[in-house]
């Protein structure tokens, strides 16, 4: 298997394996059956900067792409400048995760959450995008409008605006 050029690494304060562990049974337990696994884990030693025994590192997929955690202490946090962006084919898909990936965090606007671990994402059906690539403006305009509105992205409404209904 070939080795990817970029991979996300993700910095915590202390909750590496347990946001890694958190998400793995997220996507894995999905409506679409994502395949999600941890991978490699290296933990402190004796003597390190970290707790002895606690994650240092360590590796999980998601449906191939591979993510990096660390437990890099306090010093940065997640902002809503990076998100990770969870493309759905369906509305099931997007409650599901909508309502997963949001549970003791923060619902936003157009899509966006932020985890309980303050890793923001977008949930964001397919059918967002090729409605509002659509060559005719104004129904990618009234798309956009209807998505402006909207805390949790609704497939039927956005339909009902690109049908100009």
């Amino acid at each position: 298997m070939k080795k990817q050029k970029i991979t996300t690494f993700l910095w915590y304060d202390n909750q590496a394996e347990e946001a890694m562990n958190f998400y793995v049974s997220v996507f894995s337990s999905a409506p679409a059956g994502k395949e999600a696994k941890i991978g490699s884990v290296a933990r402190y030693p004796e003597g390190s900067p970290g707790p002895v025994g606690s994650v240092m590192t360590a590796t999980f997929t998601i449906d191939g792409q591979e993510f990096i955690v660390l437990n890099g202490g306090p010093q940065f946090k997640f902002t809503e400048a990076i998100s990770l962006l969870v493309d759905c084919n369906s509305q099931e898909e997007v409650d599901w995760f909508w309502e997963k990936l949001s549970e003791g965090g923060e619902k936003s606007m157009c899509g966006w959450l932020k985890d309980k671990f303050g890793l923001w994402w977008q949930i964001v059906p397919s059918a967002l995008s090729e409605m509002m690539s659509d060559q005719d403006k104004d129904k990618a305009q009234r798309v956009m409008m209807a998505m402006l509105k909207m805390k949790k992205i609704d497939i039927a409404i956005l339909k009902q605006a690109y049908d100009g209904k």
